[in-house]
């Protein structure tokens, strides 16, 4: 039986990443959207569905294989439990055999509504009867970039202070997770992360620098179990620096001004 591998999520940021990489495999690779109008990618066969509400799965997941769940809302996140719960059910009455999760490096240590989502989806998946691996990662350079740009409207960015981050490259996540669909179940495997941990007061200031926003990055200490979490260093993972790209080169490839 061949790999028939299945992208969910692969418009984002991390989705298009791991679809372009696993077309180069050179296995069948499909891809779940929930737009009636599908996009024309080499190398891949689109299927419209909806984890959400499970329209349009049963014929998606038709003879596919591996999963690679990279779909996710942070701003409506309470439907990733019911889209979870929809995938891993046309998983089962497919025959799925791999489900490769990406999860976020921090979650069960850090007291976030979405954090504890991502961590109850984690279970989800461990007790779902079905070959699993999960990876949890570091920040993504291009959603701190969003962020950022977004609070760079205002002449002050504040900034939570006394918080360690370790920007992991998204191309390297997809990278392992393409690698992780290849193989054999593996339960939780090793975290990864970017090769340098930085203050995130820093990382707002040098952001600020490469685009050219003259701005005041603001320190906030954050109180409560939050803060104290972050102050911890949850959201890095010093032991797990494998990624290659750093910070410093994004800002300059992405971000700095001509």
């Amino acid at each position: 039986m061949q790999n028939v591998i299945m992208v969910t999520g692969a418009t984002g940021v991390l989705g298009r990443e791991v679809l372009e990489r696993a077309a180069r495999t050179g296995l069948p690779v499909r891809a779940l959207t929930r737009r009636a109008e599908q996009p024309v990618t080499p190398g891949v066969e689109w299927h419209s569905g909806d984890l959400v509400t499970g329209r349009g799965l049963a014929d998606a997941f038709d003879g596919v294989r591996t999963v690679i769940h990279c779909a996710t809302d942070a701003r409506r996140f309470k439907n990733d439990i019911p889209a979870f719960e929809h995938l891993l059910a046309a998983a089962r009455t497919a025959g799925v055999q791999h489900v490769v999760n990406i999860s976020i490096v921090g979650i069960d240590r850090i007291p976030l509504p979405y954090y504890r989502v991502k961590l109850a989806g984690e279970r989800l998946l461990a007790e779902s009867g079905l070959g699993w691996t999960n990876l949890r990662a570091t920040q993504f350079p291009e959603l701190l970039n969003g962020v950022l740009r977004v609070l760079a409207k205002s002449p002050v960015v504040p900034m939570v202070s006394g918080t360690a981050c370790q920007p992991v490259d998204q191309g390297e996540v997809a990278d392992r997770l393409v690698e992780l669909a290849q193989g054999a179940p593996a339960g939780q495997v090793a975290a990864m992360a970017g090769p340098k941990v930085y203050n995130s007061v820093r990382l707002a200031r040098d952001w600020t620098r490469a685009a050219g926003r003259r701005r005041l990055v603001l320190p906030v200490f954050l109180p409560g179990k939050l803060g104290a979490a972050l102050r911890s260093g949850a959201l890095a993972a010093p032991d797990r620096a494998v990624g290659v790209r750093t910070w410093e080169e994004y800002l300059a490839a992405e971000v700095a001004q001509p």
